[in-house]
């Protein structure tokens, strides 16, 4: 027994749906900008890195002189030192990883010894009648402002905590330095106290004012430090 199929009962096969035009034009710039950055990190494709590269202005207005002061200091020696802070900042009933920062920082500077020659009066020279002898007496030799090298300075390592990291987003200085660098300045201007800083200053002024002296004549030259 065979049976017929009416022209109404003939199975319908559904069309496939077709990706809309938005879709498509959304696929082939994400595949163009995925091929693209692809060539760019494995070096693939070296032109569209200059293609993306940053170009840096420097639209700085011109450097205005506020004032000039008149230096009457002789800088005798200068220190290099170089100090590793390790900052950490804890956060109490926190854990590290929510709450807290750790900075490893290098600080690299210098610090120059002086002796200021603008408070010598004229007691405190004297010279014989025939000029042959001399005798000088300074102010001992001080410590200037220690100058941090930021080309020689640098962080090795900086930790911080989940919400430490979302203040980032909307902080100005996101991982701003400030505080391990004035700590890097502070340690450094304790290690120059420390040191024999000064001493090499008073040493090399002595040298230089004898220098100077037995150029124009002088036999004898003798320095002195303090009041």
């Amino acid at each position: 027994m065979t049976t017929s199929l009416k022209p109404d009962d003939t199975p319908t096969k559904s069309a496939p749906r077709r990706m809309p035009l938005w879709a498509k034009v959304l696929t082939a710039v994400v595949v163009v900008l995925v091929v693209m950055f692809a060539g760019i990190r494995l070096s693939l494709l070296p032109g569209l890195r200059d293609f993306f590269g940053t170009e840096t202005h420097d639209r700085t207005g011109p450097a205005l002189l506020e004032s000039i002061q008149d230096m009457s200091r002789y800088d005798a020696a200068s220190g290099n030192f170089q100090v590793v802070v390790d900052l950490e900042k804890d956060a109490k009933f926190l854990p590290d990883a929510i709450r807290g920062t750790r900075t490893l920082y290098v600080g690299a500077g210098t610090v120059d010894a002086y002796v200021d020659l603008g408070k010598v009066g004229e007691k405190d020279v004297t010279v014989d009648a025939d000029r042959t002898s001399a005798t000088i007496r300074l102010p001992h030799a001080l410590l200037g402002t220690p100058a941090l090298d930021v080309d020689r300075s640098y962080a090795v390592s900086k930790q911080r905590g989940l919400f430490d990291r979302l203040g980032d987003l909307f902080s100005d200085n996101p991982g701003g330095e400030q505080a391990v660098q004035k700590l890097a300045v502070k340690h450094i201007s304790d290690a120059a106290e420390e040191s024999a800083l000064t001493t090499r200053a008073e040493a090399n002024t002595t040298d230089m004012l004898k220098g100077l002296l037995r150029s124009l004549g002088f036999e004898e030259v003798k320095v002195t430090f303090g009041t």
